[in-house]
């Protein structure tokens, strides 16, 4: 596919910042070309704006070239950056799957491109009927969560792959949470969809939030948009350095998703009996989502408690429902601790 013919036109003209560090790369002796201060190394020096060697670890991890990786502050970076550099202001649209996670809403809002949701079925699944009715010729970008964020389940992977060959625009499949659905990623077959962008993150699986790192997988045209367009030093340096670390320690990954999905089940099985309980949808995520009689109510006798939840009765196709994520088993044991007490 030709991306310049979805590319804003400003966009495709743009001649991006140049950094000192983009004019050069090696090994040098003496650095007098970014006005740094001269002391206090390691910090003093600017970011790789590339990320050249935590990329390389990411490509091996991921089985994908690193042509083929960009990398940013958390997801939601990528997420405005697709929006921005593909969509018309005023003129363009996107289409998000409702419910989904709420940041396509407000990257769309912020670059003041309208937003069509198109509603999930009742078990939380695409309607590609409904989908495809909804484009036009100024739909650009289809956003689809997979395991969806609140529902916590995996998007039918063949519709999936229907919606995007029979879209000429970007399908961004956002799988924050694959790695509690081990096997589920399209990662592996990317080479196959040109307009195809896949978002992970170091956020949920590896348990790092705090250092805000996001991976997005495309063609190398889409990814040298999204470096185009960047911020120059998007990473910093201790950002990437915390991710280089914690790539060495993928065993101690895999024992955390094996005792999250552990405790997924279990939550699962008890949550299930509470009188007040009404289902606990399935989930290929680290949480639960649990409709319940007066779930307000509940939530806020479990704040009173010290102990929070996310409250998404108010959300559609979630009413009367809290999103439970999983912990470890003293802080459930906590909250079926506060349940029973309900009782």
């Amino acid at each position: 596919m030709d991306i310049n013919k979805l590319l804003r036109t400003n966009i495709q003209t743009l001649k991006p910042y140049s950094s000192a560090r983009d004019e050069y790369t090696g090994e040098a002796m003496v650095f007098l070309d970014a006005n740094e201060n001269p002391f206090n190394e390691p910090y003093n020096r600017y970011p790789d704006p590339l990320q050249k060697e935590l990329k390389e670890k990411i490509a091996a991890l991921k089985e994908i070239g690193a042509q083929h990786i960009f990398l940013g502050n958390g997801s939601d970076e990528p997420i405005d950056l697709l929006i921005r550099a593909f969509c018309e202001p005023g003129i363009d649209n996107i289409i998000t799957l409702n419910p989904t996670y709420g940041m396509y809403q407000v990257a769309a809002d912020i670059n003041n491109v309208e937003v069509k949701k198109i509603s999930l079925t009742e078990t939380f699944d695409l309607d590609n009927d409904l989908i495809l009715e909804a484009i036009d010729e100024n739909t650009k970008i289809i956003f689809l969560c997979s395991p969806n964020n609140p529902t916590g389940n995996n998007l039918d992977q063949e519709k999936m792959i229907s919606l995007i060959n029979h879209f000429e625009g970007l399908v961004v499949i956002d799988e924050a949470y694959i790695d509690f659905a081990p096997g589920k990623s399209l990662l592996s077959r990317l080479s196959e969809f040109p307009n195809v962008v896949i978002l992970q993150t170091f956020s949920k699986a590896w348990g790092m939030a705090g250092i805000r790192l996001g991976m997005a997988f495309a063609s190398t045209e889409i990814i040298d948009v999204l470096n185009k367009i960047k911020y120059p030093y998007n990473l910093n340096i201790l950002t990437q350095q915390k991710a280089l670390d914690l790539i060495q320690k993928i065993d101690e990954m895999k024992r955390w998703v094996k005792l999250i999905i552990a405790e997924r089940v279990k939550m699962a099985d008890l949550l299930k009996d509470y009188p007040f309980v009404i289902k606990v949808y399935p989930s290929d995520a680290n949480f639960l989502l649990v409709k319940m009689h007066d779930a307000k109510g509940i939530y806020d006798y479990l704040v009173e408690r010290g102990i929070i939840v996310r409250d998404r009765s108010k959300i559609h196709l979630c009413e009367d429902s809290l999103r439970i994520t999983m912990g470890t088993s003293e802080e459930d044991n906590i909250l079926l601790n506060a349940l029973n007490d309900l009782i």
